[in-house]
């Protein structure tokens, strides 16, 4: 039953392409947007903890080791020799995504002195100065940047600038005007899942994507969740919007009256939702969101550097593995060469406990990658799934933090009511 729910999750084929305008990271590849707005918020919520720094109760993540692996390569290349221009816009937003905004500007003014009309460098120069607070340098900057920007970038840089030179005239925490609608539905009051249809004719065409780039760009800024959060409520999707509204203000400690009213209202309408769908089968509610992929961020693994598989020792396993399992139409999973060879041979992976249901004691539970807020809400895809068993007559008390969990991998090849990987007689160990 568990995992007719989990597959209950549509798996469409994207292509990729360039990160749309902003924040131009070579590594980062999106897909076609707008993404459905879950995956959405999965990919905001790893971008954000890509930009917290590390502490005694917050060990260093692994998108965010991957990211300062990737800046420690730039900087030796950088001492040995010269960076180029796309390398220099590469390596200021990785200082961007990482949260460290004056190396970000730093770095990438002394580039653009070098290349003044490189598109990425400018681009990345006014988000880092965005980032620091320096919103008139940021609005400079951006506005060379629309000069700049190829056509199909157009439309996102103008937003952008548009954005910064909002916050130029409105200081508070209120929602930004990027679009002139007041996301209100058919009687004037704000309505969970809807929004009046003159209000919805006011939208461009590519706003939900517009909200998306701009939030991806931007993941520590939490206005721009809200406009997200409006979105997704005016598309139909009220459930995510709940829990990006939660993020608001739980996360970012947004006050703003208008933002605590619309979460009270679509956290009860998605509340309400949940009951009704453990009942059992419901009829699909409609959406007015044309999504043009499943996530906004498409995961590159080059298996070639993955380490020889231990046949007897323990392998220390990344998520993006998995990610590189595809599901066809008839939820028949094709798993990566590298993983197949792991298959029934000893792992350790770091990550979150989900419990499968609400006992004290856990004998069984999911395992993902990153934590959630709402399971409903904010699910991983079937491929970020683990389950986890302990050994037999072994149990454990819940625990909320990163964990290790070491155990004997099983993949499900041809069981479509079981969840796709599986770890066997494991034991859970704190993260070094």
């Amino acid at each position: 039953m568990i995992r007719r729910c989990l597959l209950a999750v549509a798996i469409t084929a994207v292509s990729p392409v360039a990160a749309r305008a902003g924040l131009y990271y070579s590594g980062e590849t999106y897909a076609e947007l707008p993404s459905q707005w879950r995956g959405f918020l999965l990919d905001h919520r790893m971008l954000f903890t890509i930009g917290i720094a590390p502490g005694p109760k917050n060990p260093i993540g692994p998108a965010r080791k991957g990211y300062q692996d990737e800046a420690g390569k730039l900087e030796e290349k950088a001492r040995t020799g010269k960076l180029s221009a796309g390398e220099l816009a590469d390596l200021g937003a990785i200082y961007a995504r990482l949260g460290e905004s004056a190396k970000a500007v730093s770095l990438l003014r002394s580039a653009q002195r070098s290349h003044a009309n490189h598109f990425q460098i400018l681009a990345n120069l006014g988000t880092a100065c965005q980032l620091q607070g320096d919103l008139s340098q940021a609005a400079l900057y951006l506005q060379q940047a629309v000069r700049l920007a190829p056509g199909k970038y157009q439309q996102a840089e103008e937003y952008h600038l548009k954005l910064v030179r909002l916050r130029l005239k409105q200081r508070d925490d209120g929602l930004d005007d990027l679009f002139g609608v007041r996301f209100l539905g058919d009687k004037g009051g704000y309505e969970p899942g809807k929004v009046a249809k003159g209000e919805w004719d006011k939208l461009p065409v590519r706003a939900a994507a517009i909200v998306q780039q701009l939030a991806l760009w931007l993941p520590q800024d939490g206005r721009l969740l809200w406009q997200a959060a409006e979105m997704a409520n005016a598309t139909g999707d009220v459930k995510t919007a709940a829990a990006m509204m939660d993020g608001c203000v739980t996360q970012f400690g947004l006050a703003d009256p208008e933002l605590r009213r619309h979460r009270r209202l679509t956290r009860a309408a998605a509340d309400d939702l949940a009951k009704e769908e453990a009942k059992g089968p419901h009829a699909k509610r409609p959406s007015n969101l044309k999504a043009r992929s499943q996530r906004p961020l498409l995961a590159h693994l080059d298996q070639a550097v993955l380490p020889p598989i231990n046949d007897t020792g323990v392998n220390s396993l990344p998520w993006e593995v998995f990610a590189q399992t595809t599901v066809d139409a008839k939820f028949r999973p094709t798993f990566a060469k590298y993983l197949r060879a792991l298959d029934g041979k000893q792992i350790a992976l770091n990550g979150y406990i989900q419990p499968l249901r609400d006992d004290i004691d856990l004998s069984a539970f999911m395992f993902i990658e990153y934590p959630v807020g709402c399971w409903y809400c904010e699910m991983p895809e079937v491929t970020g799934i683990v389950y986890v068993e302990l050994p037999a007559g072994r149990t454990m008390p819940y625990r909320r933090g990163l964990v290790r969990i070491t155990g004997r991998l099983r993949l499900n090849t041809n069981d479509p009511e079981d969840f796709l990987y599986a770890l066997r007689q494991a034991r859970v160990t704190d993260v070094d």
